[in-house]
């Protein structure tokens, strides 16, 4: 158990340290570690840190990122079995080497575990849909196994219990051609690097959909309630508040342009939010998740 800078480990760097940090490297490591681990004490799997503001204050409790243990990934017929420290991207490259399609995944930034807690999805596909089952340790770490049911997926919403830590998920992929899904995920990557910051430090984006669904990528998507377009439609694209900044490129990705803290990003986060109710009527939800104490 340590005292970690949680800053290194987020993609958008900030944020303050760890009261106590673990990273088991095993499914018994993990089990040990929650079983002992009071249950007055929050825990708070961390994920790879890619959508996630962690606060200048720190984070009270036990923070747990999965070690190189939690990184398996295993093909079987139409189930895709991967560990919840699996990287996303890399599934779904498996999956397509494999003639197995989880495409949609490509572009999704962060890791499996982290994907099924939030539903993530894009370009018209979700977790949801391919979710098989998921296997979790509970805060009394007890292994356990979750349905869709259990679940409840929604839009970037899901029913996982507090402290529970995902450790790996298996989907249901259809068949597809290896050289057809790898032409599908470069078209993606492509349009993916021409309408998002990529370059930046950024945590993917900062606010929920209101019409309730990511952009499918499809020419008769509609724009009507995107995060995107009413924040330009409110003139804060690329609007800046100390280190912070909403994208020129992007007007849904709030980027750190080099010294922001945390405090400069939720504080525009949260600006972004009155103006677009200001002028739409709207109030955008966060799709950031925002943790830990504010700084002193």
């Amino acid at each position: 158990m340590e005292v970690r800078r949680l800053s290194d480990l987020t993609w958008l760097r900030v944020g303050g340290p760890a009261e106590r940090f673990a990273q088991p490297a095993s499914l018994h490591e993990l089990r040990q570690l929650l079983a002992e681990t009071p249950p007055e004490i929050p825990v708070f799997p961390m994920g790879v840190g890619s959508n996630l503001i962690v606060r200048d204050g720190g984070i009270r409790g036990l923070v747990i990122r999965l070690g190189r243990g939690f990184n398996h990934l295993e093909i079987d017929g139409d189930l895709v079995t991967a560990g919840a420290a699996m990287l996303d991207a890399h599934v779904a490259r498996k999956a397509a080497e494999a003639g197995r399609d989880l495409s949609f995944l490509r572009t999704i930034p962060g890791a499996i575990g982290g994907a099924v807690r939030m539903n993530a999805g894009c370009y018209g596909s979700y977790v949801a849909d391919h979710f098989v089952s998921a296997q979790a340790v509970t805060r009394e770490g007890e292994v356990v196994t979750l349905t869709p049911d259990d679940l409840n997926f929604r839009y970037r919403q899901t029913d996982l219990p507090d402290g529970w830590v995902i450790v790996e998920a298996t989907f249901r992929a259809a068949k597809g051609d290896p050289e057809v899904l790898a032409a599908k995920m470069a078209d993606q990557l492509a349009r993916r690097d021409a309408t998002q910051p990529t370059k930046e430090r950024t945590a993917g984006s900062t606010f929920r959909n209101p019409a309730g669904f990511s952009s499918t990528g499809r020419a008769d998507d509609t724009h009507e309630l995107k995060a995107w377009k009413l924040i330009d439609e409110a003139g804060l694209r690329g609007f800046s508040l100390g280190g912070a900044q909403m994208s020129p490129k992007h007007p849904n990705f709030l980027v750190n342009t080099g010294g922001a803290t945390a405090a400069d990003l939720e504080a525009l986060g949260e600006l972004v939010r009155k103006k677009v109710f200001e002028t739409s009527g709207v109030a955008l939800e966060w799709e950031i998740m925002r943790v830990g104490e504010p700084g002193q």
